[in-house]
């Protein structure tokens, strides 16, 4: 494989196209290939040294912390979570299992945690406690956009006595060589960029010629949940469904760490297994197969992956999770590419957003040949 420089530059002008038409205040763009960083590029008002919130795009780094767990007995997916955390088996929560939690079929997608108790484990736990059940775990799939990681932190931090932002650099960002993702200290804020809402949302008309609907159902992805993010408490408390910061290389980084395990980072079997085996297709809310493994959602070969965030030119191997307001991450083990992009403007356009997406993703997946 080698890289094409004429797919770069076109992946390049589709990015840097955004922030020139006034869409978006900034976006940074990485490819990793071989181990290695072989394109980065930052248009608008940043720097490569800026740090975005990458939203959902943080799950991945999470489940990577229990992959290694998983490896070393520490945690048996088929358990019921309650086997580890007690509190969390109230309110007939006691039948849940890991499993269900990192493939969002735990019946919970809807749980709170707020600001006025996310920053401490005791609060956090209290509240998990209260949490109910919105319908019976394992029978359905619903995107749990930021419980079940809540409850992924707390297995953490339960199992090894550390806390969960911790934890997750100690096994995984800091022996990849990239600096820690979540738990961002106040005084090493400069760097993070400033979210901003930036469109106006689809007319009913657009919608419903699009996607056969005319408004789209309310989730708790709010423009002020959004928002909160640039608020340095919420920033230090590393929301670990989706409230990580890094640059786009550190991402794309890291998707080359999960395609090369570099000094075998996590069991070879296992990883295989997490980021290469199907484990739920359900159908999700939206109509479309889940197609997850434990932890990331694997392109397929049904012609959604553009469904998925990945474009239309990614090979059925490939893996990864983007998050909200238009983060792209994954990679492609038939090629040897990881992509990241990020942006801070969150695009309240709702096709604008997943188009710039598909293209980018699109285009980035045929760099190499």
């Amino acid at each position: 494989m080698n890289i094409l420089q004429d797919r770069v530059d076109a992946l390049l002008n589709r990015a840097r196209r955004e922030v020139e038409e006034g869409h978006l205040p900034s976006c940074q763009i990485a490819l990793g290939f071989e181990g290695e960083i072989v394109v980065e590029e930052t248009f608008g008002e940043a720097t490569l040294d800026t740090r975005y919130c990458i939203f959902s795009a943080t799950k991945p780094f999470v489940a990577s912390a229990v992959w290694q767990m998983i490896a070393e007995g520490k945690v048996d997916v088929a358990a019921k979570m309650a086997d580890y955390l007690p509190f969390f088996g109230a309110n007939e929560k006691g039948d849940v299992t890991v499993e269900q939690v990192m493939l969002h079929t735990s019946g919970f997608p809807h749980a709170p945690m707020g600001p006025k108790v996310w920053g401490q484990s005791q609060s956090r736990r209290e509240q998990m406690a209260k949490w109910r059940l919105n319908w019976e775990p394992g029978t359905r799939f619903e995107y749990h956009a930021s419980s079940a990681h809540w409850v992924l932190g707390e297995l953490i931090i339960e199992l090894t006595g550390n806390d969960y932002r911790d934890e997750v650099h100690r096994r995984v960002t800091e022996p990849l060589g990239l600096p820690r993702v979540l738990g961002i200290e106040p005084d090493q804020q400069g760097d993070l960029a400033d979210l901003v809402t930036v469109g106006e949302h689809a007319t009913p008309d657009e919608l419903e010629a699009a996607l056969g609907v005319r408004e789209i159902p309310a989730t708790e992805v709010t423009e002020e949940a959004i928002l909160r993010f640039n608020e340095s408490d919420a920033r230090e408390v590393g929301v670990p469904g989706g409230g990580g910061y890094a640059r786009a290389r550190d991402v794309a980084l890291f998707y080359q760490g999960l395609l090369h395990n570099p000094d075998e980072l996590w069991d070879p079997a296992l990883l295989a297994d997490v980021t290469g085996v199907v484990r739920q297709n359900m159908v999700s809310p939206d109509g479309v197969p889940a197609n997850r493994a434990l932890g990331v959602i694997m392109a397929g070969d049904d012609g959604l992956t553009h469904r998925r965030g990945m474009g239309r030119a990614v090979s059925p191997a490939t893996f990864g999770h983007n998050g909200a307001g238009g983060q792209l991450a994954w990679a492609d083990p038939a090629t040897g590419l990881s992509l990241c992009y990020v942006t801070n403007g969150y695009d309240v356009h709702e096709l604008r957003q997943p188009r710039r997406g598909t293209a980018i993703g699109s285009i980035a997946a045929t760099c190499a040949a």
